[in-house]
């Protein structure tokens, strides 16, 4: 539950403590090995004098959060715990179940967390890290979630500062990413709103460029406004975060530790930001609406469209890539629906008929979700397939575009997740050409910080 706390005095990225904390944290990880373990016995005199340095350091800082007192205790003993231990795999299972920011979502609140960890899209071992947040959480946000859009574990968050695991193009704080002994049952996710506005203003300035696309004036606002781009992807990401565990499910959409065609992880996220989209565009109508949600409810709808077809589309590998294909979906449905025209080597999009399509293509995926529960396993895959091959055009030597026929029926599931190739829906000649441009923009977007873009400007 929301408590009324209000926030301490204000630790700075140029603290002496926390600059103290985050060297002994970032030392520590250089001697750590995929596991969070420090093997080498060499190397356990350095690693006891920085845990005493991180220990002295956190003891410092916790006056500063008192909200967070008995995480920080807690985590304080797991170190002592895991050095005394002789440095082996960390488990900070005690702290993690001491540290329950959804409990405070006070707008600035800050929070000090160090966990061994993995951070996704950057480090994938177990390294100590540390990071320095505060919560984004807006009046009109706490309106939408006590009513409708209920999200109990949802935690919007700010970087302050941070160690090098998350020098990258992570966005996310999970608890699933702690080492542990044991997997505890999760109440919280924390989603950097920061950077997500951060990178998407960089991205869609370049884009639009690029394109010669005009952006509406409301749109265009998102480009000179940090703050509003942050309390945009709050409210998306609200709805969004919510989505996963509700509607017509397949069972389990996500189908944990079960292998299965990325293509089908493509249509859960977009799932969940047509979702989001829809419901944006109900509030935005609605007359008895707060204000504020009304006008940032807008914004998500250009936010969803924008990054989608943007950044999703073109960012990271082809080796089953599920959000950008996600993008090209979106881009694809919308061109072939007549709502965005690439003409005279100009991009259009036809504002007043462009929410209509989107929120049909979600249509579209729910009643494919409403259909499974009295589908087989393989014959779902076969119809989610149909659904993205209907818009997005399949690699020519694919096995699955040839249809059921060619595809190994008679084996387990696996077989037919084997057949799906990494690039199974290569990128169009027009993303081909726009990923050429765009590459050094996105490229430059590890790391950022709503703070560092606006020290660096509106880039």
């Amino acid at each position: 539950m929301t408590t009324a706390t209000s926030a301490p005095a204000r630790i700075t990225a140029t603290n002496p403590e926390w600059t103290a904390l985050k060297a002994a944290a970032s030392a520590l990880q250089a001697l750590q090995v995929q596991d969070g373990s420090i093997p080498e016995e060499t190397n356990h005199a350095a690693a006891s004098t920085h845990v005493d340095t991180l220990l002295a350091s956190v003891e410092s800082l916790a006056p500063a959060f008192p909200h967070d007192a008995a995480y920080l205790e807690a985590v304080q003993e797991d170190f002592r715990r895991w050095r005394d231990a002789g440095f082996g795999v960390p488990d900070f299972l005690n702290s993690l179940l001491a540290f329950q920011p959804q409990e405070q979502r006070v707008d600035g609140l800050q929070h000090l967390v160090i966990f061994p960890m993995y951070t996704q899209n950057g480090s994938t071992s177990r390294l100590v890290e540390a990071v320095l947040i505060e919560v984004i959480w807006p009046e009109f946000i706490g309106g939408l979630e006590a009513g409708e859009y209920s999200n109990k574990l949802f935690v919007p968050i700010r970087f302050l500062d941070f160690t090098a695991g998350y020098d990258t193009n992570s966005a996310v704080l999970f608890p699933e990413s702690v080492a542990v002994r044991e997997t505890p049952t999760f109440t919280w996710g924390a989603i950097f709103a920061d950077r997500e506005a951060a990178r998407f203003r960089r991205v869609l300035r370049a884009a639009a460029d690029i394109t010669s696309l005009e952006l509406p004036v409301d749109a265009a606002e998102l480009l000179d406004n940090q703050q509003l781009a942050e309390e945009t992807f709050v409210m998306w990401d609200l709805i969004h975060d919510r989505t996963h565990m509700r509607g017509d499910l397949p069972f389990d959409p996500f189908m944990i530790k079960q292998r299965m065609p990325y293509f089908l992880y493509s249509l859960e996220e977009l799932r969940c930001d047509l979702t989001a989209f829809r419901e944006s565009v109900r509030i935005e109508k609605d007359d008895d609406a707060d204000p504020q949600a009304r006008k940032h409810a807008r914004l998500v709808q250009y936010a969803v469209i924008f990054d989608r077809i943007f950044r999703f589309a073109i960012t990271g590998s082809r080796v089953r890539n599920y959000d950008g294909l996600g993008g090209q979906l979106l881009f694809a449905w919308m061109h072939q629906h007549h709502v965005l025209h690439w003409t005279d080597t100009r991009l259009t999009i036809d504002w007043d008929e462009a929410a209509d399509v989107v929120i049909a293509l979600g249509a579209r995926i729910d009643e494919l979700y409403w259909r499974s529960i009295d589908r087989p396993k393989t014959a779902h895959w076969l119809a989610a397939y149909e659904l993205i091959s209907e818009t997005v055009t399949a690699n020519p030597a694919s096995v699955w575009a040839k249809g059921p026929d060619a595809l190994p029926l008679d084996g387990p599931p696996r077989g037919l997740t084997d057949q799906v190739l990494d690039d199974e829906f290569p990128l169009s000649m027009f993303y081909e050409a726009l990923e050429k441009k765009m590459r050094p923009v996105i490229e430059s977007t590890a790391g950022i910080t709503g703070l560092s873009q606006a020290v660096g400007g509106p880039q």
